[in-house]
């Protein structure tokens, strides 16, 4: 007998999906589903999800509505949480507001939101898709970064140094935004570009839960791989990071405010060059991908397990990491082409450290990197006593796997 029943707004297929319904199936919950699929098949997956569509965020809330009670709810990745905050408001379920979760959502107001509540920002403005990008060159600050207003993971991130660059850029973004799938989501921000200035510093990334505003810090990661660009592929996550993380929390707090989050897990990504920590972005979701493997929490409790608790109203402020350093590494696409396996994995495995690999590309599947791309080649996990052991470990066992890619044929025609 289930006694917490949860709803996980989630993509139709995904990592997180999964563990989260695991996380639910081992603590007892009802792992309810609602994803964005097509209503007409009947159940293609087989997980009974509710169908919905992140397009018609309105009537996704409605259909929502229609199958609750729910005793907690959870979105996983960006696009459901407009979907999640509109039902949570309809079922009145503590969560964060819709107006919150869209300014989370798109870069161009939260760097406004930001702004207004004193925190830094970088120099920005945004370009329509259909204004002529020569005519933007001689106001954008060099060197600038041009970013997609919609899109995660650093896709479509690109830097320019001067003119030249900054129409290469905006071109090769503007390609990106008119593919078919993207295109499909019918996001009014995908119409834009926005453009900053360039921050120094080297990235860090926070994991927190919020209950009625209130901030936990749960991870401070820290990312070793500088992020220059031109692409800004990341690689490397590492808690605790070899840094006082006070500035990076302090930043976050304010950003977590001016955006007017209050409930649920965040993930944001700052810059810190010593003196000014740069919020980037705070996003209303965990974080993604396999990376929340690389946290475990004392006695063994996952992320999601923590998260699904906090759903369901449980008090989660006394749970900390285990001791000791953990890290993950997202393995990069260093070039186009058809996956067609791997070398090294049993010795990379037997590295120091590593407590897993998962190798995520199928072989015979096209592969595409940053800046266009938007998956990993498959994640590396270590532990150990310190921040150097973990990163030793990881490159270490990195360095042993020898990826066979496989030109991609050209069709004639």
């Amino acid at each position: 007998m289930f006694h917490k029943r949860i709803l996980i707004v989630a993509a139709t297929t995904g990592y997180q999906t999964r563990m989260f319904a695991d996380a639910a199936s081992r603590l007892g919950f009802e792992a309810v589903l609602a994803t964005d699929r097509c209503h007409v098949l009947e159940d293609p997956w087989g997980d009974r999800a509710i169908p919905i569509r992140f397009d018609d965020p309105h009537s996704a809330a409605d259909a929502i509505t229609q199958a609750g009670p729910f005793d907690g709810i959870i979105a996983v990745a960006d696009r459901p949480t407009l979907v999640a905050a509109l039902a949570a408001e309809r079922l009145a379920l503590p969560y964060n507001s819709p107006a919150s979760v869209e300014g989370a959502r798109n870069k161009f107001v939260a760097r406004q939101r930001f702004e207004s509540a004193g925190l830094p920002v970088p120099r920005f403005f945004r370009v329509p898709l259909d204004q002529d990008p020569a005519e933007v060159t001689a106001r954008a600050p060099y060197p600038c970064v041009l970013k997609p207003l919609g899109l995660s993971a650093s896709r479509g991130v690109i830097r320019a140094n001067d003119p030249a660059e900054f129409l290469a850029a905006f071109r090769r973004i503007e390609a990106l935004l008119a593919r078919a799938e993207i295109r499909m989501m019918r996001d009014e921000q995908n119409r834009y570009i926005q453009v900053e200035t360039f921050i120094e510093g080297r990235e860090y990334a926070i994991e927190g839960v919020l209950t009625d505003g209130r901030l936990q810090i749960l991870a401070v990661f820290e990312k070793p791989d500088p992020l220059d660009g031109p692409f800004f592929e990341e690689t490397i996550y590492i808690t605790p990071p070899r840094t006082d993380p006070s500035p990076l929390i302090a930043a976050t707090e304010k950003a977590v405010r001016a955006l007017a989050l209050t409930r649920g897990p965040i993930h944001a990504e700052l810059r810190y060059d010593g003196r000014t920590a740069w919020v980037l972005e705070v996003a209303a979701r965990p974080i993604g991908g396999l990376c929340a493997t690389s946290l475990r929490f004392e006695g063994g409790i996952t992320l999601e397990e923590l998260l699904l608790r906090h759903s369901a109203g449980e008090d989660v402020s006394n749970m900390r990491l285990e001791h000791g350093a953990s890290g993950v590494m997202m393995i990069p696409i260093d070039r186009e082409g058809v996956y067609a396996g791997v070398e090294g994995l049993e010795s990379a495995r037997d590295t120091s450290g590593v407590t897993a690999i998962e190798i995520t590309a199928k072989v015979g599947h096209a592969l595409e990197p940053l800046p266009e791309g938007a998956t990993y080649l498959g994640f590396l996990f270590a532990r150990g006593e310190s921040a150097q052991d973990v990163e030793k470990s990881l490159r270490t066992a990195h360095g042993k796997l020898r990826f066979q890619i496989a030109p991609r044929l050209q069709v004639v025609r």
